[in-house]
């Protein structure tokens, strides 16, 4: 009990430290959010930012998980109020200096998230339509940039099933298996983003080699796209060369998944559908509507219902 006490009061003395050292406290914010307490996170960052106008990227990074936290936990007042300062904070930022193409930078995160916040507040309580506008303008304005990937998913997690599948990028393969010249249309059709260095990708290679084999009699067909991302290893630069070799040693062998099915290589398709997180799962129906768009892992049972909709 009495260490409890102890860490209830280092708790309360963390702002009060933080703004003390001028640290940045992105990753406490972030928990904070995750454990639905906006209030506590937006409390931490008023406390330990600076004086005056908060202008520079970490500290816009740290303001936009104050909006993600409100976002998490439905407090939509809060989110929006806090993602409209960190845009604004980003576009004043901007108006100076470009945009980091690292997309692990401060400021394209923290310009993706507060477009990303604001656009789930507008969804939550206005309408649907406020927030496919805002991030169609959006993608236009930041078309070419580290934010580009980030918008588009949110665009098509609103405004894409329903509507017919877009064409995918086929200018190469990492498989001798190609698309059929009837491409996406015809049969019900899986379509898998997946990244060589996504452990996520790597827990559902298994599940959907299984509901493949379930299911090929009865029409189902997977496409598994891909792209190349410059390295091998994590932090390790590789030529295309050299990572497509990795690719092959380390993915391909012993994986039944992706000896069976089409494997497009193109970074456009990444882009195109929204792939800012791996893997990212599209279920495409007979006639070429798209009836699921997933970013991120799926367990068995809730795909195999999806899929056994379509059949």
């Amino acid at each position: 009990m009495q260490f409890l006490r102890r860490s209830v009061r280092i708790s309360l003395l963390v702002p009060i430290v933080l703004a003390a050292a001028g640290q940045v406290p992105v990753r406490e914010i972030k928990e904070l959010a995750f454990a639905k307490q906006p209030g506590r996170a937006r409390a931490l960052f008023e406390a330990a930012k600076p004086g005056g106008q908060v202008r520079t990227p970490e500290w816009l990074e740290a303001m936009s998980w104050v909006a993600r936290a409100g976002a998490i936990a439905g407090d939509w007042a809060l989110a929006g109020e806090y993602a409209q300062r960190t845009l604004a904070g980003c576009e004043d930022l901007l108006a100076t200096r470009a945009l980091d193409e690292d997309p692990e930078a401060p400021l394209p995160i923290a310009l993706g998230a507060a477009i990303e916040t604001l656009a789930k507040k507008y969804a939550a309580t206005e309408n649907r339509g406020r927030a496919i506008a805002l991030l169609r303008q959006a993608v236009r304005q930041y078309a070419g940039t580290a934010v580009e990937t980030r918008l588009n998913k949110n665009l098509l997690l609103l405004d894409l099933v329903g509507k017919p599948m877009p064409p995918l990028d086929t200018p190469r393969y990492l498989t001798a298996r190609r698309l059929a010249p009837e491409r996406l249309r015809g049969k019900p059709t899986l379509v898998f983003f997946w990244a060589h260095w996504c452990s996520d990708c790597l827990a559902q290679k298994p599940i959907l080699d299984e509901l493949g084999r379930r299911y090929a009699a009865r029409g189902l067909r997977i496409v598994a796209p891909t792209r190349l991302y410059g390295y091998a290893a994590r932090g390790v630069d590789a030529s295309p060369a050299e990572e497509l070799a990795h690719m092959r040693e380390k993915r391909l062998k012993d994986d039944p998944l992706l000896e069976r099915v089409p494997v497009p290589l193109s970074g456009k398709n990444f882009v195109d559908f929204g792939v800012s997180t791996t893997p990212t799962l599209v279920l495409v129906d007979r006639e070429g509507i798209v009836r699921l768009y997933h970013p991120g892992f799926m367990e068995a049972e809730e795909l195999a219902e999806r899929i056994e909709a379509l059949l």
